[in-house]
């Protein structure tokens, strides 16, 4: 794809290569090198184990926002059936860096929204680098009451560094249809499940993240702000390693930390390797665990689901001495 590997990905990526060299060799030349790969691909899944059990919360910051790592569009084509796209929030224009439309999970019938990054250049600036300008979450929210109309469960997958802060989101009402979106989802009569996917950033991910349940998948991060950010305002230097490693320990933003604070339902195991090693495992977690959770959800009567809610959203920061 074109996409540079992590330094610690590095000596899995050699070893992929090493594999991928043999079996086009054995390809070209008709001849058997089964017993000559079997080796590397077993030290391929022990090295993959190996690396990915000891990450530190930097080095899950930079898998988080890994090209590789499958999108919303991904999961909506490996873990849902029948999307239809729908488009624009019928006041300015279409928004790219938000996907959303209905699908079936399944066989049910369900509405998806999600932050959508590039993979290159060319598709990162089409996309915004998935950073919505506000008629992205005015999308979203018309999405959400077209759900809430037909009785249809919100399922929506976060993946972005934040909102857009350029001058023209400013000027169409950036922070109103952020602030807009966490009103009407608190209220919201259908079930909501959202799933950070890759990078959770501040009020940009949190517009579609006021939900029921928050899953989270293993090496994907969720924070108030960047670790870049924190480092600079904090420690006024968000450049070097040592800042940004001491702020991502500080902002407890993985996964296992938010599930010990309450913040996360659930964490959804990746692949050793992680999700952009298996895109279709990846998908298959996610598609069975979203599906437990909104078969739970569907019991609970509307006002119970709003208040259970709420009262989630109520006890976060809570504490008692």
């Amino acid at each position: 794809m074109g996409t540079s590997v992590l330094e610690f990905d590095k000596p899995i990526a050699e070893l992929e290569r090493q594999i991928e060299e043999l079996r086009q060799q054995a390809e070209a030349q008709k001849i058997d090198l089964a017993a000559e790969i079997a080796p590397l691909q077993q030290r391929l899944g022990s090295l993959r184990e190996e690396v990915y059990r000891t990450l530190t919360p930097l080095q899950r910051v930079q898998v988080a926002r890994s090209a590789r790592r499958p999108f919303t569009l991904d999961y909506l084509r490996l873990a849902f059936s029948d999307f239809i796209e729908l488009h624009g929030d019928r006041a300015f224009r279409d928004d790219p860096s938000i996907v959303g439309g209905w699908a079936r999970l399944d066989g049910e019938t369900v509405m998806v929204i999600g932050h959508q990054r590039g993979r290159d250049t060319k598709e990162n600036i089409h996309r915004n680098f998935g950073m919505p300008h506000p008629e992205g979450y005015r999308k979203a929210l018309r999405l959400m009451k077209l759900a809430e109309k037909f009785h249809v469960p919100v399922l929506t997958f976060i993946d972005t560094p934040g909102a857009w802060a350029g001058i023209g989101a400013e000027e169409r009402g950036q922070s109103e249809a952020i602030a807009r979106n966490l009103l009407e989802m608190a209220q919201l009569t259908v079930p909501i499940v959202a799933t950070v996917i890759g990078e959770g950033g501040s009020g940009g991910a949190l517009a579609l993240g006021v939900a029921d349940r928050i899953l989270m998948l293993e090496h994907s991060v969720y924070s108030v702000i960047t670790v870049e950010g924190c480092a600079a305002i904090l420690w006024k230097d968000g450049k070097s390693p040592e800042m940004r490693e001491k702020a991502a320990s500080s902002l407890r933003i993985t996964s296992q930390d938010l599930v010990r604070l309450g913040i996360v339902d659930e964490v959804i195991p990746e692949p050793p390797g992680g999700a952009h090693a298996d895109h279709a495992a990846t998908a298959s977690a996610l598609h069975d665990a979203i599906l437990a959770h909104v078969d739970e959800l569907r019991r609970l009567k509307p006002d119970k689901l709003v208040r259970k809610r709420r009262e989630k959203f109520l006890k976060m920061g809570a504490f008692t001495e």
